[in-house]
């Protein structure tokens, strides 16, 4: 019996599981030309997460040999000036606009070893039929001219440089390989890409209209009004002393069971819940000490956490944990533990002043989404969620739910959080969930007393609850708060909202440049001793 071998080549839609071989293959394409960056995976994570459809990926023996990445954008936007950085949202594929009636591409990648395979030709067939499945007016992109600045002699501009490639007069790889296939310019983009030194910044702005679309029709592209429910459970814990490491596991699985019975998705846990565990120290602990002893306690703690993950089928964000990580630095840590078996960390990047100064706290290098079987979602650890870039970037990755777990010793510290959960969910049109402590844990430094009014957060506009918040505890009581949330709303209030704040953002004027990498050698947080020296500063 004769069996079918498998397909060498295949081209499909991207995943974020492809972000690897993507990134692999762009270093190759990118080596010849110099001063032109590759992605982080923060920026192809966002490309894939904001319209997946998008995204295609050519596969050979199952390796990635070609890539093209491509957005919805407005007519107007699309075929009016623009630069790179504007059109895709700094790379993240942000500007993506659901209700667009062109489809933008702006990456197109292929494999030099991989050309006789026609892999650039299919990558084109690929973005075709997104088109016209769509019903989108057709497929415009900036074309780069490698060979202009090598013939700008010859020419009157760049202009004229592609009419005489189109004419056959010059040759020009990239602008010949798109008029063969059936795109033709309608002008030139200057300082579209400022690296791109060949083409002297230059690009062909490029088109291929839909023959099954009538262009003078308007267009009447509407977001549906789809059903994407979520149930998330923000638990507002009361710090308790415990006898041992079981006893304080049994207190977070008895929530867990309740909200996994409730059949909820995610549950939050608020930040340094685990402190508990120094309750049972048989003596005062130093800063250092107790650092070290939490240290002690941070694989098992993360191993119960997936264990009931798994066993309770939820989605854990574990609140946070002061632990000294693998590279010796002293740093706060929520786990998310997720229903698949998978473990993420995110450092908090931010540590306040009594973070710094008592514990030696050091700030995160980096803030990503982490991908769960409702989408990808952000960690904020308190005072993070004060800095509004940090937001941004985690919502041009694709994040539709923030997750915020916070510590705050009094109502001055719980408002500076509640306000700018809120405003997060606003500017970023985002669900933004809230999870603090109260009560009090005595003979633990930096626990004294707790203030919090835990909430589930929506931005403000008709799809969402009155006043914005879609659930809240009441303050300074321990409880299970829980609420459905529709995901596709925030599709919706994105694309057809009364103000749009994510597609509004304007980016001619301003963007978010994040610098990758960690601080360099000997850089330190600032630990400038605090007003007090009590509370954890939270906030």
């Amino acid at each position: 019996m004769s069996r079918r071998s498998p397909a060498k080549l295949e081209v499909r839609t991207a995943t974020t599981g492809d972000i690897p071989g993507i990134l692999s293959l762009i270093g190759r394409v990118y080596a010849a030309y110099p001063g032109v960056e590759n992605y982080t995976p923060g920026m192809i994570r966002g490309q894939i997460n904001n319209f997946p459809a998008g995204q295609f990926v050519a596969l050979y023996e199952g390796e990635v040999v070609g890539y093209c990445a491509s957005s919805r954008i407005d007519e107007h936007v699309a075929l009016s000036p623009h630069d790179w950085e504007s059109i895709t949202g700094n790379g993240f594929g942000s500007r993506h606009d659901p209700t667009g009636d062109w489809l933008y591409g702006y990456e197109m990648a292929v494999d030099s070893k991989q050309r006789g395979l026609r892999i650039g030709k299919r990558l084109y067939e690929a973005r075709r039929a997104l088109t016209e499945r769509l019903e989108l007016k057709g497929i415009v992109f900036a074309g780069r001219m490698p060979n202009y600045r090598r013939n700008r002699n010859k020419v009157e501009g760049p202009a004229d440089y592609v009419e005489k490639v189109r004419e056959g007069k010059l040759r020009d790889p990239v602008i010949g390989f798109q008029l063969s296939n059936g795109f033709e310019p309608i002008g030139i983009l200057e300082n579209y890409l400022p690296e791109d030194k060949a083409s002297l910044a230059m690009a062909a702005h490029m088109v291929w209209r839909n023959p099954y679309v009538d262009p003078d029709e308007p267009p009447t592209h509407r977001v549906p009004r789809d059903i994407e429910s979520v149930r998330l459970a923000t638990c507002q814990l009361q710090a308790r002393a415990v006898k041992d490491f079981d006893e304080f596991i049994r207190n977070v699985e008895y929530f867990v069971d309740v909200a996994a019975s409730y059949e909820c998705d995610f549950i939050c846990f608020p930040e340094l819940c685990s402190l508990s565990l120094l309750s049972f120290e048989r003596k005062k602990l130093s800063p250092t000490e107790a650092i070290d002893r939490l240290t002690d306690h941070r694989q098992p703690l993360v191993d119960a956490l997936s264990d009931m993950a798994l066993r309770y089928n939820i989605n854990i964000v574990g609140g946070s944990h002061p632990t000294r990580t693998d590279d010796g630095d002293i740093q706060n840590v929520a786990y998310v533990c997720l229903r698949d078996g998978s473990v993420h960390a995110q450092e908090k990047l931010h540590p306040t002043p009594n973070e710094a100064y008592w514990w030696k706290i050091k700030g995160g290098d980096s803030v990503e989404t982490i991908q769960t079987d409702i989408g990808p979602v952000g960690v904020l650890i308190c005072y993070d969620s004060e800095f509004p870039e940090l937001a941004r970037r985690l919502v041009d990755e694709g994040a539709r739910i923030i997750f915020v777990p916070f510590c705050t010793d009094n109502r001055q510290g719980y408002m500076r959080v509640r306000y700018c959960a809120q405003a997060r969910a606003i500017e970023n049109q985002c669900f933004v969930v809230m999870s603090g402590n109260v009560g009090n844990l005595p003979g633990v430094e930096n626990m004294d007393i707790q203030y919090a009014q835990s909430a589930i957060i929506t931005p403000c506009d008709f799809p969402f609850a009155r006043d914005g918040i879609a659930a809240e505890a009441s303050e300074n009581i321990e409880a299970l708060t829980i609420a459905d949330v529709n995901l596709a709303d925030l599709t919706w209030a994105r694309a057809e909202g009364t103000v749009r704040n994510l597609t509004d953002r304007r980016f001619d004027l301003y963007r978010i440049d994040w610098t990758q990498g960690p601080r360099p050698e000997g850089q330190q947080m600032p630990s400038r001793a605090p007003m007090e020296n009590k509370g954890p500063g939270g906030g």
